[in-house]
């Protein structure tokens, strides 16, 4: 496995990971040509780092850490595609991202969330080393419905 920036030519896989319905809500704006996946890409220069997931050659996921604060403190997101998933690439991935952001970003704090209703998702948050905080009651809202969120973090002294 390796991180490694995205490129325009990756537009394909990112299209292709998208169209999963899982994923489609992931994203701010719909992903739904090579165009959208290219701005999806492009639009990561002024947000933060995101890199993509190489699993033998193949672009199989992302890891980012943005909103990345005067306090050292970052937010860290990840998702994989259907065929990766349960293979513990995601956490492996994570773990890799939050390596680095500590070691070449100069990072302390990294923080991430999931929906209550994704063990999934807080797997691969405790298998990255991201301990639980706490629960954050009626964050998030998806066609009308709110959802709790469990918060975890991970520093760089873990």
């Amino acid at each position: 496995m390796r991180l490694r920036e995205w490129t325009a030519g990756d537009a394909d896989r990112v299209l292709e990971a998208f169209r999963s319905e899982d994923m489609r809500a992931q994203s701010g704006e719909p992903i739904r040509t090579l165009d959208d996946a290219v701005r999806w890409i492009e639009g990561w220069q002024d947000r933060g780092h995101a890199f993509a997931v190489e699993l033998d050659g193949l672009v199989v996921g992302n890891v980012a850490v943005t909103g990345i604060d005067r306090h050292g403190n970052g937010w860290v997101s990840y998702w994989t595609t259907a065929q990766a998933r349960g293979r513990g690439v995601a956490a492996r991935a994570a773990g890799l991202l939050a390596e680095w952001a500590f070691a070449e970003r100069g990072l302390f704090r990294l923080e991430l969330g999931h929906r209550t209703n994704n063990p999934a998702s807080c797997r691969v948050a405790v298998r990255a080393g991201f301990v639980a905080e706490g629960i954050e009651r009626g964050k998030l809202v998806y066609d009308g419905v709110r959802y709790d969120v469990e918060r975890h973090a991970r520093l760089a002294t873990d």
